[in-house]
């Protein structure tokens, strides 16, 4: 696989869920089933070990972290040995620097072609020593870049850093995901001020998907315009109603090539913000994120529970009741017959 050519593609890149069973177990055969229904849908990438597989998985008492990234690699593998085609496997990569270096070591062993780097672990630190760390980092494995959102654990950067970012010769791809306009113009603006057209923009700003999909970013570089655009999502929200993403995605780049973007897309745009809202639990700063990703896959039953690791982590007051409205509103948004289709095929 040329891994640049495929990012710079664009696709839909779905987080991996976590699939634990009655006794908060890891549940073996209802994670290759999401595996394999995340494949079907037709997704050119698969995250696996980032936040929608529950950083806890890294915990001593747990010890999932190598468990989890392997299987989904073999299940991978498996079902894509049947229907060739190109897929990125890109594992979540944590911590200081020894730890991210080990991760990254395991991803690679594991045969997974790109690590996605959480800076989260660096709360106060110089923006020079977290340069410094990713390059580190980027010589074990490719790396895509993750700007995260502060509700959920990551922290502000200047322009000048992800000027800098961009400049590590490994990068491969950038997850933008702010959940914040200013600060992801400010990545694009400096991948674009870097030269860098060789590196690829994900969205990961799950409340504003469609949008960031279908906006060109044009800037001033040396005195010329320059226009870079979002090629692909790498998403949370996009590890439940896959297929449906999938074929979302497959029309907005339709769209993106026409001269003009018809209206009809603002309010395609909030439909998906709107479901966006009930399934990460936004009303309550997404302590009922994951718990909601899984509530959609228990209803569909390719999971068990809507269970977490940690069991503190569940649905919020009417979280339950705001899933089952966006489901009824945006009925071409879910796709439910596609999973009863295949279920039980998948949970062989």
């Amino acid at each position: 696989m040329n891994l640049r050519a495929h990012f710079l593609a664009g696709h839909v890149m779905p987080a991996h869920p976590l699939a634990l069973d009655r006794n908060r177990k890891f549940s073996e055969k209802h994670q290759r089933a999401l595996t394999r229904y995340q494949l079907a849908a037709g997704v050119g990438g698969l995250a696996v070990g980032v936040h929608s597989t529950q950083f806890e998985i890294r915990d001593p008492q747990h010890a999932l972290l190598r468990p989890v990234l392997e299987l989904a690699a073999e299940t991978a593998r498996a079902e894509l040995a049947k229907r060739p085609r190109e897929v990125a496997l890109i594992a979540g990569v944590c911590g200081l620097t020894p730890q991210a270096v080990a991760e990254a070591e395991l991803a690679r062993s594991l045969g997974y072609h790109a690590g996605l780097l959480s800076m989260a672990a660096f709360k106060t630190e110089p923006e020079d020593a977290i340069l410094a760390h990713v390059a580190t980092v980027a010589k074990v494995i490719p790396i895509v870049g993750f700007y995260l959102q502060p509700a959920v654990g990551g922290r502000v950067f200047s322009h000048a850093f992800w000027r800098r970012f961009a400049e590590i010769p490994e990068i491969i791809a950038i997850k933008i995901a702010p959940f914040n306009r200013y600060q992801t113009i400010d990545v694009i603006r400096a991948v674009a001020a870097a030269g860098r057209e060789d590196i690829a923009l994900y969205t990961g700003n799950d409340d504003t998907i469609v949008t960031d999909l279908l906006t060109p970013f044009t800037f001033a570089v040396n005195g010329r315009p320059v226009t870079r655009r979002i090629v692909g999502g790498l998403l949370g929200h996009w590890g439940v109603w896959t297929h449906a993403a999938v074929e979302l995605f497959r029309d907005i780049q339709a769209a993106a090539k026409a001269p003009q973007v018809e209206v009809g897309w603002l309010a395609r745009a909030n439909a998906v913000t709107d479901m966006n809202a009930a399934l990460f639990d936004a009303a309550n700063r997404f302590h009922g994120c994951i718990p909601g990703i899984l509530e959609v896959l228990r209803r569909q039953g390719l999971v068990e529970t809507n269970f977490c690791l940690n069991p503190k982590e569940v649905l919020s007051p009417g979280q339950a009741e705001e899933l089952t409205r966006v489901s009824a509103a945006y009925s071409d948004l879910i796709d439910d017959d596609f999973v009863a289709q295949h279920r039980d095929e998948w949970l062989r």
